[in-house]
């Protein structure tokens, strides 16, 4: 089935921008978990870009669905029998604890119901400046390098990091935002990498040594961020509500019940980890698309100079930069940051005809569906126009967000995001590629362009 209509591009049909290698051969498992350690898209069958359902056993059994019927199954028809898997918990908890995106069943549905408010469009338009200014500055920092390559994913985590934290903890100058992005960053390069005993499937209980000190680093994270909480209900801070704000003010409109300290912090963690790695990947990558193609390049900067006449981008300008919404829809197809999805099951199920068993594990490879040929028209080639004019495809076949009820609370904050800082950017620069130097998709806990997006850059 095609849920895309034929392409009408131009791209030169040799070239395409880099991708995955996907395996061909079937790992035992100790490949698996050595593949796993190194890229997690490793451990994807190259067969999955063809078939609807791959099925194997590492240890425990597994099924990877590609199909979207089957996908919007275990996402929403019958979510409840497909928990996050143990191993996704294992890697996470040490780090955001029982927050929305650990928790499962009752516990999750009130934090959800208490949370949602906070991501409003009204709310989350009204964050915006903190964007703008975070796209003017990083437009500044740029400016000041020179005649210099710039490593661009640096610079994107810097600037989505100056909106998280400023949305997060506003005018908390006693918050050390500098450690804490260390503390991130460690945690996602070494203890966020697959254990052995979690592909055996070993207990918790077992320490995973790597993971374990990584996470005493969250603790100190954690400690502070406690104390920034007590302070804020103590004394609220003025002018436009942040994050912390919101959540404190939260309710769950069903019990009336209001998140603890530990609740609130855990999610505000969730939000600044998933919600500065997600958005800077998101604009590396699209930046590294960019250059790769400049005709594309040239048409988003046309876009961005005759909307915004040299200034930076606002929330009133997002609806007018629609090619720069393509180019960020196509980025995040290509180079999901959560590229892989992966489930438990609780009872027995069917999908794509095939049994699926109590404990076996459901894996959405969301990489791999974005580039299924079952799915897309020459799924490997960067072609925003198959975005134009409304244009969407099969709602789960395309996830760079999930789906369902548990679908990224974040996702219209994230892209309002990254069309102001993307916008801005085109506006005032122009991107080359480095010759020779590109990025390699690799995933630990996110999909990261391993490297670095080294561009020239120069004003225009």
């Amino acid at each position: 089935m095609q849920t895309m209509s034929k392409l009408q591009n131009t791209l030169p049909t040799e070239r395409l921008p880099v991708r995955a290698d996907l395996v061909r051969e079937p790992l035992n498992l100790l490949q698996s978990w050595q593949a796993s350690r190194q890229n997690l898209l490793n451990i994807i069958p190259e067969v999955s870009t063809r078939m609807p359902i791959v099925s194997g056993q590492t240890g425990t059994p597994w099924h990877m669905l590609t199909d979207p019927l089957a996908i919007r199954r275990v996402l929403l028809e019958n979510v409840d029998n497909y928990p996050k898997s143990i191993v996704t918990k294992n890697l996470l908890r040490p780090a955001i604890g029982e927050s929305l995106f650990i928790a499962e069943g009752k516990h999750w549905r009130w934090q959800r119901r208490t949370a949602a408010p906070a991501f409003s469009h009204r709310n989350v338009t009204a964050l915006a400046p903190v964007m703008t200014r975070a796209a003017e500055r990083s437009a500044e920092r740029i400016a000041k390098v020179g005649n210099r390559a710039v490593n661009m994913l640096d610079e994107m985590v810097t600037a989505t990091f100056d909106v998280i934290s400023d949305v997060t903890f506003s005018g908390e100058s006693g918050f050390d935002r500098a450690a804490v992005h260390r503390a991130i960053d460690i945690y996602i390069s070494d203890a966020g990498k697959v254990s052995l005993f979690d592909v055996l499937g070993l207990p918790d209980w077992i320490p995973r040594p790597g993971r374990n000190l990584a996470a005493n680093g969250m603790g100190n994270m954690k400690d502070a961020a406690d104390r920034v909480i007590n302070a804020r209900q103590a004394e609220r801070s003025q002018g436009v509500p942040d994050l912390l704000d919101l959540l404190l003010d939260g309710e769950d409109p069903k019990s009336g019940r209001r998140m603890t300290t530990e609740e609130i912090r855990d999610n505000l963690l969730t939000f600044i980890v998933a919600g500065h790695e997600t958005t800077a990947l998101t604009l590396a990558w699209s930046l590294y698309l960019c250059a790769f193609d400049p005709t594309v390049q040239a048409r988003a900067r046309d876009e961005a100079q005759t909307v915004l006449q040299g200034r930076a981008a606002t929330a009133d300008d997002v609806p007018n930069l629609p090619y720069i919404r393509q180019i960020i829809d196509e980025a995040l197809r290509l180079y999901p940051p959560a590229a892989i999805v992966s489930r438990t099951a609780l009872a027995q199920d069917t999908l794509c005809d095939t049994p699926i068993n109590p404990g076996d594990t459901v894996i959405i490879p969301i990489y791999a569906l974005h580039r299924s040929h079952l799915l897309w028209d020459e799924p490997d080639r960067f072609a925003p126009d198959r975005w134009a004019n409304g244009t969407k495809p099969d709602r789960y076949a395309y996830l760079p967000f999930g789906d369902g009820p548990r679908i990224c609370i974040g996702a219209s904050f994230a892209v309002q995001e990254a069309v102001i800082i993307l916008a801005t950017l085109l506006g005032r620069f122009r991107f080359k590629s480095v010759k020779g130097v590109d990025p390699d998709p690799v995933m630990i806990i996110t999909l990261r362009p391993e490297g670095g997006v080294w561009l020239e850059v120069e004003p225009v």
